[in-house]
């Protein structure tokens, strides 16, 4: 909240200057559907190899109510790694979806890809991106499943063509995991990412935090750094797109959502 002091005579002034500050940047406004259950309107789609918007093998569909990522017209999945973009980049939100993995990987698709998806945040713009690029650049929540048996993290981080810091140290490794536990079979997850500009993103799950790190940012060993490199030299992700994933797996998703935070007063 701005707070002002001043004197009597400047009071509906002053007054005036808060409300304008509070109506530019809102705050808990409540959430918001970014997935409207009928169609994809508002969203964007590019798969490796293929223009943006050409949603081949209708990878990306909705039916009953859910957005899937299906590969039911793929023979092979020879590397066709496919992202669906929100239309808004943001920069300070949380964004809560709630997914399932469901049926067999894709013939062809990579063992780490089993029951592996992910929420894309400080993306690129579609736009942007390569024919052939796999991934956009940007911090990626995986969504992962388990075998049945084998333990394996949900909501760890990979970076591609990014880095965070973590621990008070520039990190540099692609994935890292977290303290979640393993989600195995086809139950519905309920997962919570909470973004904060260039500062704090965390993880969440169950009610709890299970990853926490700073200073998204560019990475300048990556081929894009340069092309995505600002005017100013800043390479601090300050905001970006948000997409979800398919790299293999069937997956649904039932509801995703977002709550803007805005950005505090200066």
């Amino acid at each position: 909240m701005c707070k002002f002091r001043v004197k009597p005579l400047f009071y509906l002034l002053a007054l005036a200057f808060t409300m304008s500050c509070s109506s530019a940047k809102p705050k808990n406004e409540g959430w918001v559907q970014l997935f409207n259950g009928k169609d994809l309107k508002d969203w964007n789609i590019k798969i490796k190899g293929f223009p943006v918007n050409e949603n081949y093998g209708n990878t990306f569909r909705v039916e009953g109510g859910l957005l899937k990522v299906r590969y039911d017209q793929y023979g092979q999945f020879d590397g066709h790694f496919g992202h669906i973009f929100y239309k808004n980049p943001y920069s300070h939100y949380k964004i809560r979806v709630e997914y399932r993995f469901v049926g067999e990987q894709c013939p062809g698709g990579a063992q780490w890809a089993y029951r592996n998806s992910g929420i894309m945040i400080h993306g690129q713009s579609p736009q942007s991106m390569e024919l052939d690029q796999d991934f956009p650049v940007s911090i990626e929540v995986q969504l992962l499943g388990g075998n049945g048996k084998d333990e394996r993290s949900n909501l760890n981080v990979c970076t591609p063509g990014t880095n965070i810091v973590l621990h008070d140290s520039l990190w540099t490794q692609h994935c890292t995991n977290s303290t979640a536990k393993t989600y195995h079979g086809d139950q519905w997850v309920t997962v919570e990412v909470e973004v904060q500009g260039d500062s704090i993103v965390r993880h969440n799950i169950d009610g709890q935090t299970v990853m926490e790190y700073t200073k998204p940012q560019l990475d300048d060993r990556d081929p894009s750094y340069q092309k995505l490199l600002p005017a100013d030299g800043n390479k601090l992700l300050k905001k970006g797109t948000i997409s979800l994933q398919g790299e293999s797996n069937p997956v649904d998703f039932r509801k995703v959502e977002l709550l803007n935070l805005g950005d505090e007063c200066e």
